[in-house]
This record gives C-alpha cells, sequence and structure tokens, in this order.
C-alpha cells in the first residue's frame, strides 16, 4: 500500500510529503528464515495496526482504567470497603455519604489531575513511521534532518543508494532487517535490488519524531510504524521515584491501621463484658436487632462498627492534599525568576510532582562535566604538531594574536574565532608540510555539514561542539571545509579549491573512541585520516612515530594539567592493493545480516594500524558561572559532590582545582598509582588504612578483571579536611566483585570529593546505584548529555541541564535549567523549604486526627460500648474537608523558617533534612501523643463539668447533644489554635484559611441545627433545631471551651520556650536571635572564601559583603 505522510512541524514552514511502502508478509517470512525473527514475533508484527496512542486514556477508557489504578492504593481500597460495610445497617451507627463523600471528591480530584498530566503529555510528533530514505529532492541524495526530539541535535544523514529520477521505478525485491526495538543509534539490515544486497545502518534511517530541514521532499520506504517505532518503543514508563518520606508515610500507616484493629478489639470485647453483663437486663424492652442473638455476636458487630467509627486516624484526605502541596511546590520552582536563564530564556521546570520535599534530603551529588560544570561551548585553544607545542598566549612586549589578522588574510575566516599565537599562522604561510597536513586532517575527518547563507559567509553545523571547533580551527588556518557529498569532500586548501574521493567513513562511538576517513587525493593517493583520544590511537602508531609521540604525551599532559580536552591526529598511505583488499572485505561486512557490527569494528581495526602521528589538538570548554561558588556553599551543606567524567586522569585533576573541590592548601600529598589490583590495595593500605578505614580486609581478585588506578591526595595535618580520590575506570562493566566494590566505596565515601575519569555511561550508572545500595542517603544526579541519562534514571533525583548537548537528559530527568550555579537554589532554598513543609504538614495532620478520632474511643467506655458516635454526623463528614483541610494545606504550602535570603547564608540549614530529624517515628510517635492527649482533655474536661452543670433556668446540661456541640466547638478552636501556633511564615490566605475556617464552621452548625431544616428532613438532621445555639448560649460551656483550649495548648507553649532557650536550633537562632546573624553570616562567608582559596594568611583576599 502506498501513502502520503505528513512530516511537518511547528518549526518548519513548508509541508514535507514522502510516499511510503510496506514490507509484504512473505518478505517477513523469508526474513524469518534468516533468522532474524521467529514466527511469534512476526504474526504479532503484522497483527498489529498502525494506530499509534502515546495517551493513556481516551474517552472511553477514562473512567474505568483510571479508577482502577487508583484502586491500586491500599488507602483507596480500604475506604471503599468502609462504604460496603457502612451500607449493612447492622453494622454501622453512621451514614453512607460521611464516607463517600470525601472518597468521591478525592477520587475526583486525583482523576482530573491525572487527565490533565496525560492530555499534556500527548505528544505530537512530525513523522509517524520510521523510514528508509530512498532519495530526497537535494542535490546528491542528501537530506537535512533535525532530530531535537530525540537526542537535540541538528545534523544530516546521507544516502548514495539511489536517484530521485528513479524512484517513480523503484521496486524492491526484499528488505530484511532486525525486529522492532529501542536502540535509537543503530539499525542492521539488508535491501535486496536488481539483484544486488545494500546494507542498511542507522545512517539509512529517518526515524519517527525528525523534522526534515532545507528539504523539499524525500521518498522513503516504511520499515516500522506505528508502536513499532523506535522513538514509541523508547517511551516505555520509567521507573516510579517514591520519596523516603513516602516509604515511612506508608509504614506509619500500617502501623495506624494495626492500632485501629487494636482499639477495635478493645471495644469489641467491652461490648462483649457489656453485653453479658449488663446489657442482658435491658432486653425486655431493648432488644438485639435481628439478626445478633448472643453476646459474642454482638461483639463481632461492634468491632467492625467501630473500624468505621475510627477510620479517621488515616482519613482518605491525606493522599490528595500531600500532592496537592508537592504540586503548588512544583509550580514555585517552574515559577522562580531568579533559576531563569536569560540568555537562552529557559526556565527551572519541575517535571516531577512527587520528589520535592527530597530535594532538601540530598547527601551525595553525581555530576558530569562538560556542558554540566562547563559551558560545552569549545574553542580552540592549543595544540601539538610534529613535536611542536603551540598556543602559548604572550603578552609581554607583544601584540596579542586576533581575529583580525585571520581576516586580513583569509577573507572565509570566522570572526569569532581567536587564537594568540602567531607562529603557528606563520607556519602555514611558508609551508610547512605536518602543519598543513594537521588542518588538512581537521578539514577531512568530520560528519560536520556545511550551509554558506551568503556569499563566504559559512555556517556549519555539527553533532557536536568539539567537532564544529576543530572545523572551525582548520578554517581559520586557511583549510576551509566547503561541501561534502556522499562520495566528495570539497575544500579551499589557501585559495585553492580541492575535492577529495570520499572511499570510506569509520564512524566514532564510545568503544572505539577515534573516527577515520579514507579518502583519494587529486594527486590519486589514498589516505587515511584519523582522529581520537590519545589513549586509543597511540596503541595503533608506526614504531617510527614513538619519539614524537613522546613529546606529544608531554604536550598532552600539560593541556590535560590546563584543563583542556585533548585528541591526537594521525594518518596512513594506502597502496591500491592494500585499499581493494580491505573494501571488499568493508563491504562484505557492510551488507551482514549478522554480527554486522562486530564484523565492521573488525574491518576498522585492521585498516586503523602502522599510523603515522601528526599531533594533538587541545579544546577549551570553560567553567559556567558560579560553579565554584555553589560547590563552596553545597560543600558547607555537608553534600558530598562526585564529578564523573570521561576525560583522562589530569584533565580531571585540573577540574577538581578550577572548581574549588580542591586547593593548594594541601601541604602533602599522597599518591596512589598502581596498575594491578594487588598495588593498588597496597597503596591502598599504606596510605589509607591508618587514617581512615581500618576495618577494611583487602582480599585479592583476579587482576585480569579489574585495573584501577586511585590518585589519593590527603593533607595528613587536617585529617579528612581535603581528601580526594581519582578513579581510573578501565573495568568492564560486569567485571567489579563485591569485596572490590566495598572497598571502593568505603574509601571514596570517607573523602570530601571524588572525581571518577574515563567513566562510560553504563559506569555512571554503576557508581550511583553502589552508592544507593549501601548507603542510606538521598542521591542527585546531573547531566546535559545522553551519556548521563542512565546516570540520571538511577539515583533517586535526575537533574537535566539543558545545554549544548540535546535534550534527552532534560527529557530522562526529574528536574531540569540551564545553569548549575541553580543547583544551590533548587536545594537550599526550594528543597528544604518543601521539606519543612511537609513535614510539618504531616506532623499536625496526624495530630489532629488523632485529636478528633480518640474522642469516639474514650466516649465508648460510657456508651456501653454502643459504637454510638460523640459528634454529629455532618461534623464527622466535614472535619477533614472543610474545618481543617485549608489551614494545614496554606501551611503546607506556604510555610517558612528563614527567608530564602537566610537559607543560602546559612548552609548548615540544610542538616536537618539530610539527618531526617523534623519527621520520623520519634516526631510521629510525639505527635500521636499530643493527639491522645488532646482527646482525653477535649472528652473528660466537658464530661466532667457538664455532668454537674445546669442552665440559668435549672435545667440540667447533661444531654447528649449539648455534650456534642461543645466538644466539636472545642476541638475547632484547639486544633485552629495549635495551627497558629505551628505556622512560622504568615501571608493573606493563611489568615483566610485558618479563620475563615472557624467561621465556616459556626455557620454550617447553625444551620445543621437549625428548626426549619430539622422540620423537613428529621431523619437526616437528627439534633433537635437550635440545639447548637441554646448550648451555646451557656456561658459555662464557653467556660469549659476555653478551659479546655487552655489544658490542651499551656503544655505545648512552654515546652517550646523552654526548647528555645535550653536547646535552640540553627533555625532559631537565624529567626530569633537577630544579633548572631553578623557572626553566622561572616562565619559562613568566611568559610567559603577558604574554600574558594580566597583567604591567605588571615586575610580575606575578597572581603565578605558584609562587615565585621
Amino acid at each position: 500500500e502506498a501513502r502520503n505522510v505528513n512530516v511537518a512541524a511547528v518549526q518548519a514552514r513548508e509541508t514535507q510529503k514522502l510516499t511510503t511502502k510496506r514490507i509484504l508478509p512473505w518478505e517477513a517470512l523469508l526474513a524469518e528464515s534468516v533468522g532474524l525473527w521467529d514466527v511469534h514475533q512476526l504474526l504479532d508484527y503484522w497483527n498489529h495496526n498502525n494506530c499509534i496512542m502515546t495517551s493513556k486514556y481516551n474517552i472511553i477508557t477514562f473512567l474505568p482504567v483510571n479508577l482502577f489504578e487508583q484502586f491500586q492504593e491500599v488507602a483507596n481500597t480500604y475506604f471503599l470497603f468502609l462504604l460496603i460495610l457502612q451500607l449493612i445497617p447492622q453494622i454501622s451507627s453512621l451514614s453512607w455519604f460521611t464516607t463517600i463523600v470525601p472518597l468521591v471528591l478525592v477520587l475526583s480530584i486525583t482523576a482530573v489531575k491525572d487527565a490533565t498530566d496525560d492530555y499534556v503529555s500527548v505528544s505530537l510528533l512530525s513523522l509517524s513511521a520510521d523510514l528508509l530514505l530512498l532519495s530526497s529532492s537535494e542535490p546528491h541524495g542528501l537530506c537535512y534532518i533535525e532530530t531535537a526530539e530525540l537526542d537535540g541535535y541538528e545534523f544530516c544523514r546521507v544516502l548514495d543508494l539511489f536517484d530521485e529520477n528513479t524512484i517513480e521505478n523503484f521496486e524492491f525485491d526484499l528488505v530484511v532487517c532486525e525486529p522492532p526495538n529501542n536502540k535509537l543509534d543503530r539499525f542492521c539490515g539488508t535491501l535486496y535490488w536488481r539483484e544486488c544486497k545494500y546494507g542498511l545502518s542507522n545512517q539509512n534511517m529517518l526515524l519517527r519524531g525528525c523534522v526534515l530541514r532545507n528539504t523539499e521532499s524525500c521518498y522513503g520506504l516504511v520499515i516500522f510504524a506505528g508502536p513499532d517505532t523506535k522513538l514509541m518503543q523508547n517511551s516505555g514508563r520509567t521507573k516510579f521515584k517514591r520519596t523516603s518520606i513516602d516509604r515511612l508515610m506508608n509504614t506509619l500507616v500500617l502501623w495506624i491501621f494495626g492500632f485501629l484493629v487494636c482499639m477495635g478489639v478493645i471495644l469489641a470485647i467491652g461490648n462483649a463484658v457489656w453485653e453479658r453483663e449488663v446489657g442482658f437486663l435491658f432486653q425486655s424492652y431493648l432488644p438485639w436487632d435481628p439478626p445478633v442473638d448472643n453476646f459474642l455476636f454482638s461483639a463481632f458487630l461492634s468491632f467492625w462498627s467501630y473500624v468505621i467509627i475510627l477510620n479517621t486516624v488515616v482519613p482518605i484526605s491525606l493522599y490528595v492534599s500531600v500532592e496537592v502541596i508537592r504540586l503548588c511546590h512544583s509550580y514555585f520552582i517552574n515559577w522562580d525568576r531568579r533559576m531563569f536563564c536569560n540568555r537562552s530564556s529557559t526556565p527551572a521546570e519541575a517535571r516531577s510532582t512527587t520528589l520535592n520535599e527530597e530535594l532538601g534530603q540530598v547527601e551525595y551529588i553525581f555530576s558530569d562535566k562538560t556542558g554540566t560544570l562547563t559551558q560545552n561551548i569549545m574553542t580552540f585553544n592549543k595544540c601539538s604538531i610534529n613535536g611542536r607545542a603551540y598556543g602559548e598566549r604572550h603578552v609581554y612586549g607583544q601584540t596579542e594574536f586576533n581575529h583580525h589578522c585571520f581576516l586580513t588574510w583569509n577573507p572565509l575566516a570566522d570572526r569569532d574565532f581567536c587564537f594568540y599565537d602567531a607562529s603557528l599562522l606563520e607556519a602555514v604561510k611558508v609551508g610547512e608540510p605536518a602543519v598543513h597536513e594537521f588542518f588538512r586532517v581537521l578539514s577531512l575527518c568530520h560528519t560536520v555539514m556545511s550551509e554558506e547563507k551568503s556569499e563566504g559567509e559559512l555556517v556549519y553545523k555539527a553533532q557536536s561542539p568539539d567537532e564544529g571547533a576543530l572545523v572551525t580551527a582548520a578554517r581559520n588556518f586557511g583549510f576551509v571545509f566547503r561541501s561534502r557529498t556522499p562520495s566528495t569532500i570539497t575544500t579551499q586548501e589557501l585559495g585553492k579549491a580541492v575535492t577529495y574521493t570520499l572511499l570510506a567513513i569509520l564512524d566514532f562511538n564510545n568503544i572505539r573512541k577515534r573516527m577515520s576517513v579514507i579518502v583519494r587525493t587529486p594527486e590519486g593517493r589514498i589516505r587515511l585520516y584519523c582522529k581520537g583520544a590519545d589513549t586509543v590511537l597511540f596503541e595503533r602508531l608506526h614504531s617510527c612515530s614513538h619519539d614524537v609521540m613522546n613529546i606529544t604525551s608531554d604536550h598532552l599532559n600539560e593541556y590535560a594539567g590546563d584543563g583542556l580536552r585533548t585528541l591526537a591526529l594521525a594518518y596512513r598511505d594506502l597502496s591500491e592493493e592494500q585499499w581493494a583488499e580491505w573494501a571488499e572485505r568493508y563491504r562484505g561486512a557492510d551488507k551482514a545480516i549478522d554480527c554486522r557490527e562486530d564484523r565492521l569494528a573488525a574491518a576498522y581495526e585492521e585498516i586503523e594500524q602502522d599510523l603515522m602521528l601528526l599531533g594533538a589538538t587541545a579544546i577549551e570548554d570553560k567553567l559556567q558561572e558560579g560553579v565554584a561558588e555553589t560547590i563552596a556553599i553545597l560543600s558547607l551543606a555537608n553534600i558530598k559532590i562526585w564529578v564523573l567524567t570521561g576525560d583522562k586522569q589530569e584533565t580531571a585533576v585540573n577540574i577538581g582545582y578550577s572548581c574549588k573541590m580542591l586547593t593548594d592548601d594541601t601541604t602533602e600529598v599522597f599518591i596512589v598509582n598502581g596498575h594491578t589490583v594487588q598495588s593498588v590495595r597496597e597503596d591502598l593500605r599504606l596510605v589509607c588504612h591508618p587514617f581512615i578505614c581500618p576495618q577494611i580486609q583487602f582480599h585479592a581478585i583476579n587482576a585480569s578483571e579489574c585495573i584501577l588506578s586511585f590518585s589519593l591526595l590527603l593533607d595528613c595535618t587536617k585529617l579528612l579536611m581535603y581528601l580526594f580520590i581519582v578513579v581510573f575506570f578501565l573495568w568492564q562493566a560486569h567485571a567489579l566483585e563485591a569485596d572490590m566494590e566495598q572497598e571502593f566505596l568505603e574509601t571514596a565515601c570517607a573523602c570530601r570529593a571524588v572525581i571518577c575519569c574515563r567513566v562510560t555511561p553504563l559506569q555512571k550508572a554503576m557508581v550511583v546505584e553502589l552508592v544507593k545500595r549501601h548507603k542510606n542517603a538521598v542521591t542527585l544526579a546531573i547531566g546535559d548529555g545522553a551519556n548521563d541519562v542512565s546516570m540520571i534514571k538511577t539515583a533517586h533525583i535526575g537533574v537535566g541541564i539543558s545545554g549544548q548537548e540535546g535534550i534527552q537528559a532534560v527529557l530522562a530527568s526529574d528536574y531540569s535549567f540551564s545553569q548549575f550555579r541553580f543547583l544551590q537554589r533548587l536545594l537550599l532554598v526550594h528543597g528544604r523549604w518543601s521539606y519543612l513543609r511537609m513535614c510539618r504538614f504531616l506532623c499536625y495532620f496526624f495530630y489532629k486526627n488523632f485529636a478528633f478520632t480518640m474522642v469516639h474511643f474514650w466516649f465508648g467506655f460510657f456508651c456501653g460500648f454502643s459504637a454510638q458516635t460523640v459528634y454529629d454526623q455532618y461534623f464527622i463528614t466535614l472535619y477533614n474537608i472543610v474545618y481543617t483541610s485549608l489551614p494545614v494545606l496554606a501551611m503546607g504550602i506556604f510555610d517558612q523558617d528563614v527567608p530564602e535570603q537566610r537559607s543560602l547564608e546559612y548552609p548548615k540549614l540544610y542538616e536537618p533534612g539530610q539527618l531526617n530529624l523534623l519527621f520520623n517515628k520519634r516526631e510521629f510517635f510525639i505527635c500521636i501523643a499530643q493527639g491522645i492527649y488532646t482527646s482525653v482533655v477535649l472528652f473528660f474536661i466537658p464530661y466532667g463539668v457538664l455532668s454537674q452543670a445546669t442552665q440559668s433556668n435549672g435545667v440540667p446540661l447533661a444531654d447528649y447533644q449539648t455534650f456534642a456541640v461543645t466538644t466539636a466547638t472545642a476541638l475547632v478552636i484547639v486544633v485552629s489554635v495549635q495551627i497558629s501556633l505551628d505556622t512560622g511564615y504568615w501571608t493573606a490566605i493563611n489568615h483566610f484559611f485558618v479563620w475563615g475556617s472557624v467561621g465556616a464552621y459556626f455557620t454550617i452548625l447553625f444551620t445543621m441545627h437549625s428548626s426549619v431544616l430539622f422540620n423537613i428532613f428529621p431523619k437526616q438532621f437528627h439534633f433537635l433545631g437550635k440545639a447548637a445555639l441554646n448550648t451555646l448560649a451557656q456561658p459555662v460551656v464557653w467556660l469549659t471551651i476555653a478551659l479546655a483550649t487552655v489544658i490542651c495548648i499551656a503544655p505545648v507553649l512552654a515546652f517550646r520556650f523552654l526548647k528555645l532557650d535550653l536547646k535552640p536550633q540553627l533555625s532559631d537562632t537565624v529567626s530569633h536571635v537577630p544579633g548572631l546573624n553578623c557572626v553566622w553570616y561572616n562565619y559562613t562567608h568566611l568559610c567559603v572564601a577558604v574554600l574558594l582559596g580566597n583567604y591567605h594568611q588571615g586575610k580575606l583576599i575578597k572581603p565578605c559583603p558584609q562587615s565585621y
């Protein structure tokens, strides 16, 4: 079948049209016969339709699916069970609406939230299938695509199979390919056409999510459609992350359920005893309701009745209130103007609403380097060519060399390019062969695309900033990359146009760590040009390059010490016979169906040997603004920062100094630099064992499985003040044994800072998982590239930097922003406040509900254990959703202990969250004890007073309705006064909710107890008309309420005043003792100055903003 596929995107201004064809069933059967697919995969594939649904719900399935998901929560199922019990008249003394109203309200709010999230998350993608690109309207079959939705880059892919003129007559024989999978960076297949085989790779695929750029039209063959597309295969459900408070709350809720069952059992036993000893005396005029025929069955029903009455110890509104608070905290992060980047117009974004309070408990931060700590804007800084170093910046007695020199000599030079060593340009001008060949490599060995917007105005589009910087450097030194086709590369060398025949491209990947091209020069010579990591290229050099290699290695070490990113360049001349033999093997590997990638890797390895070293490049990637200050402040907050980078060891150490993770204050340094497991362990024993970890026992393991190289910097005069490890990873992903993990972890966690270098993306995730598994600490991973995704997903909290390396890290993250320095505000302000607010919310919530519910328990001993409620049933229904819900929500959303500026000035304020001091099992039991104490006061004070009190006319006040109104009113006033004491930051909303809730209580109370409603609905409104008005008109009732309030609140006030006076916390000192603010402020800045190296010989090099 043929159909037109619309490839329009929001960013595109023109509509792209694609003609597609589908693989026939017999072709898929043939593919199965060669072992790529099995029968079940084939049938599943062919039975699929092409309908793509990125949403979880639709109009028909929303209600049943959402309700099914919500009732997966134990609490919702529990309250549904209570609702069913309330429908049994012999069990429930409460009307069914006391449970169904809160339950429906909670389910409705959650359903609206889920529907909104699902609607927002629907992806409107531009291309609904994965296409095999056949041809395009562009010359030479090029196709420019933007893959921002896949990885954030703009680059092109090249196809040289077909021409547009032949597309109308294109009739394929067979396409054999891999089954649907989620690997965006690879595709393996073979196309059979006109008795020829063509190997298919990822370079031939136009994936769903791509957008055509500068291409009028293209033609493609549909390979995967619908849910089989690679993008949809990558849209699997992300692992749900839960906070430590969530896990603790689940445990506490189970304990409360157990406590509820115990109370039900106690009251049921009391019912059995009372019915057996006393109740039988009333059988003549108060017989048991059928089917009760004995006291044991009465006790059984009484148990379930009390389970219904006492269920409010865990109110259903708890869960929805938590979600509302988290949602508001997420909006606060999104709306924070101080986390908005004006340069890129990028705001901070909370992509998850479930982890906000976890931001206030972070102990370990795992950070990428390039693009996260650095700007990822590369500049060509230095180079080494044939053993000579270039790029030293001369300032004294010489004018700095800048871009004006390039423009006068080379009209195609980039105006923004700067280089400060004029000798390199002179070497180009005089025609030094090695220098020319050096820049020729840079102009040819790459995948950059060139676009000429106007005469002489070139714009390069590169897959990485490194490639763009190197090609730009070659351009400014006279070797200008102009254009490319599938078979040629055109450059302009020193003003002369030169076209090279492109014979092969040996792709770069994280395993090879190098890239090569094979070209035929205009003179007819065949040459291989290679660039890559020095550790990889040096192993493949010809023996005659060893002298140059030794000199270049020294230069590379200097560059790494300066924090520069380095690459080595080399070449090899090939004879026609060598090329012909290798090309035949290469084509065979390229067309292979099985193990194609392994065969290609073997072919690449074969030809990339006996290379001649040309030199090395050094690219500068400057630190982002505020990185050093942010790391220093976070260190004062007792947060340990680990940097995980793929750079070499010297570069990693230099970054440690640049970021002020290391300073020059270390007076004595021990270096552990072993190349075998045994030597590393012996060095660690000598250096670390006496000071850090005497408990570590060293056990020998196979050295071939794990090779480590440690560099340990230790200040022995100040143990653990500056202890630093650089870990050099060379082990395979699954070669790490348990004992080695433990030794590494014990040593690393004793350090102030850790940098792991030469790590792969998988090893980044392994390091994070190691700390998560063995340390009871919250971890945060932050990165900006696709290679950081596994680390971000593994950590408790993932943060994505929206920078130069695409948006895959952002898409996989829980929070995102554009600058590393915003992490300080995310943790110390938003994280600390979220943790504080959630803890205060939970403490008060459990307190108020135990104070409310336990009154029923005490009343059971005075009502014959009959499951009679103390309060009016409407009060029970509205207590948690009207009278007390809004004040505690306001506190959970807006509360503060200190202003945001104080949170940044005093990083030590962050430590209570790390130690989990504000809400734990101990704090929970304190809240429960306070709630039980309040319930005792609220029951026995009114009971004792009203049992002896009379009205002014002599009528006794000892009746049920008067007691119920008095107790309920006292409860509302006590909990309102309590939340007024708990609230540390008052806003207009807090005042409105607290006092408005009290006013709403009296308004509803007088309405519900009015004579009008009682006369109209006597069965629904059981309290006599004007019961509330008559009760509250008695002065003794108000005196009782006042007495109960004082007895409940006075101990709380006394305890808090004593605690503030005898054992104040830092937050109390900051907020309540202004005279100490200056001292703490300057102490903090002094510590930061020491960490940043700005404190020398008792003097601050950079003075604090506030004087002593």
